[in-house]
């Protein structure tokens, strides 16, 4: 059985780049800073952009975390392991299991 799960998008205001890291294979990993209502309450949230100048691909999550050092130990992250933009949502998941 299947069932249809409503998804509500978060957007992102104010949004402006924190802190950028570039890697060694060309990649930028952009630790993005912004606000968002969530339950009714403004809170500031942080998100990771990667963008690769080679081929121009770029990948982001808006809303990744609400603590800044998360979100710069998976930028980190991201760079130690010179991941590429279309592996940014797996390495996420892998990183928010390893938080938990």
């Amino acid at each position: 059985m299947f069932a249809v799960l409503k998804n509500k998008v978060t957007d992102v205001t104010d949004r402006t780049v924190y802190l950028e890291i570039f890697s060694d294979r060309k990649v930028a990993y952009r630790v993005t800073a912004g606000r968002t209502v969530r339950h009714g309450k403004e809170s500031n949230t942080y998100g990771i952009e990667a963008v690769d100048s080679r081929t121009g691909e770029t990948e982001r999550i808006a809303d990744f975390s609400p603590d800044i050092e998360d979100a710069v130990a998976f930028a980190e992250m991201l760079t130690a392991e010179r991941a590429k933009p279309r592996q940014l949502y797996s390495r996420a998941l892998n990183f928010l299991y390893l938080l938990i």
